[in-house]
């Protein structure tokens, strides 16, 4: 990456990476909180729509992951990892929000 900042020891390394971290978190956030504004658009039912959402996501990072040197593999299972925590979440709350809070 051209872009990134030469560091001249490694207090100026460790100091990038702290900024990075905040963003990377910031960012993480902010998409926790578009996930939870999806699931109000969501019906029952939608399962087989997410599995291709989750597709479409998947593929769409791993060609970013190319196109900016990211880790492919790392990538992916960072994506998944997170897919799989906001997906269990949503659930969580569409059980809760039923009548006595249970599936049946």
């Amino acid at each position: 990456m051209e872009w990134v900042y030469q560091c001249r020891n490694l207090q100026e390394v460790r100091d990038q990476i702290d900024t990075l971290d905040r963003a990377i978190v910031s960012l993480i956030a902010e998409r926790g909180l578009y996930v939870q504004q999806a699931a109000d658009f969501k019906q029952p039912g939608d399962g087989a729509e997410e599995g291709k959402r989750r597709d479409q996501v998947m593929r769409r990072v791993t060609r970013l992951a190319g196109e900016l040197g990211a880790d492919a593999a790392l990538t992916a299972k960072i994506y998944r990892e997170m897919i799989g925590h906001f997906s269990e979440r949503e659930r969580a709350a569409l059980l809760a929000a039923l009548p006595n809070g249970d599936a049946a």
